[in-house]
């Protein structure tokens, strides 16, 4: 009796183990076809929103996915791509264009090693970049 008891609880612990698998794999089959759908449109920007979100549907589909949305303003396209394993299904959105000069004097979130001078207390410097003390 005891022995069936163990089989039946390690049953439910490998289902449960192969569902979350089963998650997982569906939300990077989405991810990676969401990604691709929108380098596609960002790559077609030029030909119109129309002609850049067949080329998205297209990449999509030929990941086994479904395109749910897409936009394209200016170079910048924005598709939400659904794709699914077993019977989970899941929907990632995804972003591509060109990266952009940054404005002068703006530097990423809160970073010092830009914002402050070489040597200075907030920017001691790191290894490789002048201001370090010992290093050119």
């Amino acid at each position: 009796m005891l022995a069936v008891v163990v089989v039946a609880v390690l049953g439910v612990v490998f289902a449960g183990a192969l569902a979350a698998g089963q998650a997982v794999v569906a939300r990077h089959r989405a991810g990676g076809a969401a990604d691709l759908a929108a380098l596609a449109a960002a790559g077609q920007w030029m030909r119109g929103e129309a002609a850049a979100c067949d080329d998205a549907a297209e990449v999509a589909s030929a990941q086994e996915a479904r395109l749910v949305s897409c936009s394209v303003y200016g170079e910048v396209s924005d598709v939400m791509v659904e794709a699914g394993a077993g019977p989970y299904r899941v929907a990632v959105r995804a972003r591509a264009g060109p990266a952009g000069p940054v404005a002068a004097g703006l530097t990423p979130r809160g970073s010092p090693w830009q914002q402050e001078p070489p040597g200075s207390p907030a920017n001691p410097g790191y290894p490789g970049r002048p201001g370090r003390p010992g290093l050119p």
